[in-house]
């Protein structure tokens, strides 16, 4: 590969920006295609496919072939409150690929004892976020029921443009925090993109059934990135 080819790529990590590497299997040729370039066509088709996936093969296109190496950031999930619900969905995450981390400033909740190897930060969303910011690759679930904690991570989440935004509460609680939201300078269409009631709607009850609708919907948002997709409604 060349040298300042890898270095774009490998840059491309670091940021946790997707990329893809093409390589004419005819000529040997190379280049780098970022997630958001525009190549039209059926290899455009392809990457968009690659990027979606992140799996990297061999296409044909217009009778030449060439080898997509798709390089996607690991998927994070922060979940905002250590609650019920973050303790059932943590390992569920990790089995499915995410790296899971919890945020949540109430001490007397966030405790190794209730999430053993978890990443665990006992400390506003506010002071978290200076040193782990939130990027493309990262959703969030808002979990506390608690605005002073929630509304902060939400801001910062719709203003990223992280992949998945959902926050816990009822149709009531919601139209509350989108008057706060509004407040604090976040759009209309920003607010539109927040999932709220949080997860599928599967009729789930308890903390872990939760988790489970949680994550499917995570999964799905993931899945269809940069593509509009229909969702059934949700119950209040």
């Amino acid at each position: 590969m060349d040298p300042n080819l890898l270095k774009k790529l490998n840059a491309e990590r670091v940021a946790r920006r997707a990329a893809v590497l093409v390589t004419d299997l005819g000529d040997g040729r190379d280049r780098l295609v970022r997630e958001g370039d525009s190549v039209s066509g059926e290899l455009g088709a392809a990457l968009e496919k690659a990027f979606r996936s992140g799996k990297s093969g061999t296409v044909e296109v217009e009778g030449r072939n060439f080898f997509l190496n798709a390089h996607l950031p690991p998927p994070r999930l922060v979940a905002i409150g250590a609650v019920h619900i973050s303790q059932a969905l943590a390992p569920m995450a990790n089995l499915a690929g995410f790296d899971i981390e919890i945020i949540d400033p109430r001490t007397a909740f966030a405790t190794q004892a209730r999430f053993p190897d978890v990443p665990l930060f006992a400390e506003w969303p506010e002071d978290v976020l200076k040193r782990r910011p939130f990027d493309a690759y990262t959703g969030v679930a808002a979990l506390t029921h608690d605005p002073k904690i929630d509304d902060f991570a939400l801001k910062s989440a719709l203003k990223t443009g992280c992949f998945y935004v959902g926050a816990l509460g009822s149709r009531k609680t919601h139209a509350k925090r989108v008057e706060r939201l509004t407040t604090m300078g976040v759009t209309a269409e920003e607010i539109g993109r927040i999932h709220s009631p949080i997860g599928l709607d599967i009729g789930a009850a308890s903390p872990a059934e939760i988790a489970v609708a949680v994550l499917g919907e995570i999964i799905a948002a993931f899945r269809s990135r940069g593509m509009a997709v229909d969702t059934a409604e949700k119950a209040a």
